[in-house]
């Protein structure tokens, strides 16, 4: 299981690691300036190490750090994050060593293995040499501290030998050697945040579009109320309506006169029974004259209302054959009845007299 550790971080341990403040009495034994320390009861994990033994000055030698330990146990618990300042870094500093940035090409890895019986973990921490003056140097790697964190959370640290590096100069076996090229262009990756800032402003729009739409069409498909049914006509507009019906059908030129009575007297008694509040339709005239009797009409209207109805009855009942003159007649008297009985229209107050407006006003 392999880890760059560009993106890990590389505390090496490459800190000082001093014993636990929990464990006082942890073993603690300087290994030629690295402190080890082991918790009580713990076994010393075992640890080897490798580093080549020539170098070149400005390039990378690759320590190589092999630590077996228990399943439970996690080598450098913290990640492979360099730190600076640490007593470690500075003391591969003094001896003429740097860490690549971890960002470059030369990072450290981090390798797993485990197996039944133990795990394996390897360090490959790349250690560039730039000594301080030109010419042929032996370079010494101090001991480093590397952590083992245990699976109960206490925390030991061993640490690494001794090495020594003979170090050359890239152009110590060339003759008159001249100045190198420069190396090849690296791609190098520039975040565009403005793009990306650009595409999720535009990917939240449409979203906010889209769900703006479906609301609408949602709200557009809502159920409406019904619109309300239209007002009924007056009764004695419809009862005109129909007379004048009867009075252009041509009846009285085909000579159907009996039948130009009859819906002449059905047009009056809906009338009659829409605007008093009984069925004129289903009413016998002796019903009708009774009701009508309880209905402010005048006697007037009684009696030419009782006329109409008889006459009507004679022509329904008795086959009478009226002439035409009669039939205008009984149109005419069915007219003159429903403009009798029908409410009068109510002027607005502005159309009242003058005389009527002055006795209103305060």
């Amino acid at each position: 299981m392999k880890r760059p550790l560009c993106a890990v971080s590389m505390a090496i341990a490459l800190t000082s690691a001093p014993a636990r403040a929990d464990a006082p009495d942890a073993s603690a034994e300087s290994v030629r300036g690295c402190v080890e320390t082991i918790p009580p009861g713990a076994s010393r994990p075992v640890l080897t190490d490798a580093l080549p033994s020539r170098g070149l000055s400005g390039y990378a030698t690759t320590l190589v750090i092999t630590v077996h330990h228990g399943k439970g146990e996690r080598v450098l618990p913290g990640g492979l994050e360099l730190q600076q300042s640490s007593d470690a870094a500075k003391a591969l500093k003094e001896e003429g060593w740097v860490i690549p940035d971890q960002d470059g090409g030369a990072a450290a890895r981090l390798t797993t293995k485990s197996s039944p019986a133990e795990t394996e973990t390897t360090i490959e921490l790349p250690l560039l040499a730039l000594p301080k003056t030109p010419g042929r140097h032996e370079l010494r790697v101090p001991p480093l501290p590397i952590a083992v964190a245990r699976a109960n959370g206490d925390l030991a640290v061993v640490c690494t030998h001794t090495h020594f590096v003979t170090v050359e100069d890239p152009i110590a076996s060339a003759d008159e050697p001249k100045p190198m090229a420069n190396p090849p262009p690296r791609q190098q990756r520039e975040e565009w945040t403005a793009l990306r800032n650009t595409l999720i402003a535009v990917a939240a729009g449409a979203l906010i579009g889209a769900i703006a739409v479906w609301l609408l069409r949602r709200w557009s498909r809502r159920p409406k109320p019904a619109a309300p049914p239209a007002p009924p006509r007056p009764p004695w507009d419809v009862a005109l309506e129909r007379l004048h019906e009867v009075k252009h059908a041509g009846l009285l030129e085909t000579a159907r006169l009996g039948e130009f009575v009859d819906r002449v007297s059905d047009a009056l008694r809906a009338y009659l029974g829409a605007r008093y509040g009984f069925d004129g339709l289903e009413s016998t005239t002796d019903e009708i004259v009774a009701l009508l009797g309880r209905a402010p009409l005048g006697s007037a209207n009684m009696v030419e209302i009782a006329e109409f109805l008889q006459v009507c009855d004679l022509v329904k009942f008795a086959n009478m054959t009226p002439s035409a003159e009669e039939c205008a007649a009984v149109l005419a008297s069915a007219e003159h009845i429903v403009r009798a009985t029908m409410p009068a229209p109510q002027a607005p107050d502005d159309a009242r007299p003058a005389s009527e407006r002055a006795q209103v006003r305060p």
